[in-house]
């Protein structure tokens, strides 16, 4: 995300001389071990594009093609890989070369593309993580309420919601930049001399987003900790003999100890009959609540996963882009370690589509179909 980094170097005046000594101090590298290192960089942070770029495309592949996988809940997490995907192609490419050259030299209209494109896809992705846990969180704690309103259109609202905010943090930048010429632009900038833009722009899209992400997550891992060690009574005032019969609980007569379809003497009104189907089927009750206590435990995992990864990720950037601008001249971060933590908070977008293959049983089976698919195709 370029605007606090943008931000921390373009407030960063008053060291700008440490900042080249410490970089390129004389007899330090030799010039062909600097290049080395240069095509090394440049490699790998090829590679990580190249991987997010694959990853996010085959999740979005993978949702298209799998009929299963077409719920408001999943149209959610697609955005999250489209706009990941979106990081991948429009803003990662170009940081490579900014990255190693320190240098910007495509002009002022590109830059000011590349700079709202950062801004808003980063801050879009982690806004998504929001949404997803705020869907999580309702389908958890109202979710027969919440299963009338948990529609396509209603996630689509969600998503419109992120993009608008997203939009609204990286627009105000635009209006007092200042425009160069193509020769005067050696650097790509955010003119930060509004420290109450830089303290709005990362309250907006990390520290509010992380604080509500916290609440939702302690929540959902309360309820679903909850239902699993108090789960509802098999033998609750709803769940009756007529249920059972009808097969309401999820299974049938057809589970039925062989012997009763044999004509032995238990004819099907006796007392007997009706107690081996209530065994029966309270049996397949319980497999399934130990079957969706299972899956609840892992999707709160999953989102345990996805939050921790999310602040591991993008903690150190938005720290020091906040600090940085507020203590002006008084603090300084190495060039290097600042872009070290750009590109933590990049990775982000690699890491959330496989944690979604990793931890989702169903992304997992339809990842299997469609690779099994293209191989035989």
């Amino acid at each position: 995300m370029s605007l606090p980094n943008q931000s921390a170097e373009g407030l960063l005046q008053g060291a700008p001389n440490r900042s080249l000594n410490a970089t390129a101090t004389p007899g330090a590298w030799d010039p062909g071990t600097l290049q080395a290192l240069k095509i090394a960089l440049v490699v790998l942070l090829s590679i990580i594009t190249l991987a997010t770029v694959l990853s996010n495309a085959f999740v979005l592949t993978t949702i298209f093609l799998t009929r299963k996988l077409h719920t408001p809940a999943n149209c959610l997490i697609g955005s999250l890989a489209m706009t990941d995907l979106l990081v991948s192609i429009l803003v990662m490419p170009i940081s490579i070369a900014y990255t190693t050259t320190h240098t910007w030299s495509f002009g002022q209209l590109l830059c000011d593309i590349w700079l709202s494109s950062d801004i808003t896809c980063c801050t879009a992705s982690i806004l998504h993580l929001c949404v997803i846990a705020l869907d999580r969180y309702w389908a958890i704690t109202d979710a027969l309420e919440y299963s009338k309103r948990r529609t396509v259109g209603h996630a689509a609202a969600m998503i419109t919601v992120v993009w608008a905010i997203s939009v609204c943090i990286s627009i105000p930048p635009l209006f007092w930049r200042q425009a160069k010429t193509h020769e005067e632009m050696s650097d790509c900038l955010v003119n930060t001399s509004q420290i109450s833009y830089t303290i709005y722009s990362t309250c907006g899209a990390f520290y509010i987003p992380s604080v509500l992400l916290i609440i939702l997550y302690g929540r959902i891992y309360m309820a679903a900790r909850n239902r699993i060690l108090n789960p509802p009574s098999l033998y609750g005032k709803r769940f009756t003999t007529a249920h059972l019969i009808t097969g309401s609980a999820g299974s049938s007569l057809c589970s039925l100890n062989p012997s009763l379809h044999e004509g032995h003497s238990h004819s099907a009104g006796s007392p007997l009959f009706f107690n081996h189907v209530k065994i029966k089927l309270a049996d397949s009750v319980l497999e399934r609540k130990r079957i969706s206590a299972a899956r609840e435990r892992k999707a709160t995992k999953t989102l345990g996963i996805i939050l921790g990864a999310f602040i591991v990720c993008w903690l150190p950037f938005f720290v020091a882009s906040l600090v940085l601008p507020i203590c002006r001249g008084s603090c300084w971060i190495h060039p290097a370690l600042f872009d070290f933590f750009t590109w933590l908070g990049y990775l982000n977008s690699l890491i959330n589509p496989i944690i979604y293959t990793m931890f989702n049983e169903e992304f997992r089976q339809a990842f299997q179909k469609v690779v099994r698919f293209r191989k035989t195709s």
